[in-house]
């Protein structure tokens, strides 16, 4: 009886390993503040043969929406497949004890995910699978134990792929065990790690921004950075098939948001989050391109379903990769603090309209950020000053902000005509009105309301007198001196 009892359980134990070799390889190649302006894409500036290769391999995505345009806030949503604001998690930079090297001391805004709510790494780490995070960024809005949630971090935090190429990201798994893997890479924030090459007179200035040399630099620089973001693709690629394990892997290929120049990070025009996004692997069709609405929170059930893990209920994503897939009606992203900055935007993007609800009209976009002392910064106030903008320019780069805007992307791709006052397209704005407002019912928005004391004295100790919105003045007089 106890010989056959151990037959059976060896049995059991055979085929629970069969079924784990048999499952792919989860991959997402995580790009950092990079705009989609690959050739794949359409761009002719320059050539990105390793995405383009990718894109080829699989399905090309191009109506991807990022939940937010800045990272933290795009990252709590996409490792949770859930909103940001439905999980009070929108707050770029916020639920940290330590700052920088400083301690905010027992008072600060200790965020926890809901009961129940676990990151998308737990969950493949319950179901057997090896996790790993190559860069080791874990930029996420609420407290966790990175140790907890990855089997493997490189020693030295940062951006990949060196330990992914190296393949120390999948050598302490067990033989036949499968892996969930991020690999970040720097993209749009590599700096001078990125050489420049392309000519500044050559690239397109959109027209929302002042052809002005200061721009173009930021522009060409951003081409830069993608033909290096190009070469480190198609190296991990290279790493996945040294190991043998690239035909097992299912990738996911995709940006956080838009790159750092104004009106595209941290704000929700399509600059800021409409962004690339392939899938390639095992089960996904060749060459194909796909126009339909994605979220960044439909990545993670489809990478739980992909592995055949159970959806939990607590995901507002979609799997978009299912045969019997129902296209999105509408994606929705929000803005809303980044740093010390305080601003509240939602905007709603259907198949051909975005309608954007600017809740802080007492202040421009142009308000104070980090951005102010680029060179760049400088020479936009000083234009601004002068008058010397355009009526186009003016729609971000002016002294007030419309509460509503609505923009027909589809003869407007540059959102510059806003049709939210205009009576013929009345009826498409209550339709959007109405759409938004239910969605804020049906989930929820926690970012509507102004953070919590313990919060926004949090900010005050990172960011002290640059903290200068009106919110703040009501927990200044709790600042300690010695925080100061």
């Amino acid at each position: 009886m106890r010989r056959a009892l151990i037959l059976l359980c060896t049995l059991f134990g055979l085929l629970g390993q069969a079924k784990a070799a048999d499952r792919p390889n989860i991959l997402w190649i995580y790009l950092e503040d990079v705009s989609g302006w690959f050739s794949c894409y359409g761009d002719q500036v320059i050539e990105t043969p390793n995405i383009d290769k990718l894109a080829e391999s699989g399905v090309r995505f191009d109506r991807f929406y990022t939940p937010a345009g800045v990272c933290s806030a795009t990252r709590s949503a996409i490792i949770t497949g859930a909103m940001q604001t439905s999980l009070g998690v929108h707050n770029h930079r916020s639920g940290r004890a330590v700052f920088r090297g400083k301690n905010l001391g027992p008072v600060f805004d200790d965020i926890r995910l809901p009961k129940g709510v676990k990151t998308l790494p737990e969950m493949f780490r319950a179901a057997g699978y090896w996790t790993f995070n190559e860069g080791g960024k874990d930029d996420y809005n609420f407290k966790h134990d990175t140790k907890q949630v990855y089997d493997f971090l490189p020693r030295k935090r940062g951006w990949g792929p060196a330990s992914l190429v190296a393949g120390d990201c999948w050598k302490g798994r067990k033989k036949g065990q499968p892996f969930f893997g991020q690999v970040q890479l720097g993209g749009g924030k590599l700096g001078r790690r990125a050489s420049a090459t392309i000519d500044r007179a050559t690239v397109p200035v959109p027209p929302y921004y002042p052809d002005i040399p200061e721009v173009r630099e930021e522009i060409a620089h951003h081409y830069d950075c993608l033909l290096k973001t190009d070469e480190q693709v198609g190296e991990i690629i290279a790493a996945l098939k040294r190991d043998g394990l690239y035909e097992n892997t299912l990738i996911f290929c995709f940006s956080d948001h838009g790159y750092k120049l104004h009106r595209h990070k941290q704000f929700l025009y399509e600059g800021g989050i409409q962004m690339p996004l392939m899938v390639a692997g095992p089960g996904i069709p060749s060459g194909k391109v796909r126009r339909d609405l994605i979220s960044g929170i439909d990545i993670a059930p489809a990478s739980l379903a992909a592995a055949g893990i159970k959806i939990p209920g607590h995901m507002e994503g979609a799997n978009f990769l299912e045969q019997d897939y129902i296209e999105r009606e509408f994606v929705v992203a929000a803005r809303d603090r980044c740093d010390y900055t305080i601003e509240r935007i939602r905007a709603l993007v259907t198949p051909r309209f975005k309608y954007l609800r600017n809740y802080l009209t007492d202040r421009p976009f142009m308000q104070p950020s980090y951005k102010d002392p680029w060179p760049v910064s400088k020479r936009f106030r000083e234009m601004m000053a002068n008058g010397e903008m355009n009526e186009a320019q003016l729609v971000f780069f002016g002294p007030k902000k419309e509460p509503e805007e609505l923009y027909d992307l589809a003869n407007d791709p540059h959102e510059i005509n806003n049709l939210a006052k205009d009576p013929k397209f009345k009826k498409i704005l209550d339709e959007h009105r109405l759409l938004l407002d239910g969605w804020i019912k049906e989930h929820g928005d926690k970012g509507l309301e102004t953070e919590s004391d313990p919060g926004l004295l949090a900010v005050l100790k990172r960011w002290g007198d640059k903290c200068v919105n009106p919110e703040y003045d009501r927990v200044r007089h709790l600042l300690k001196p010695s925080d100061k």
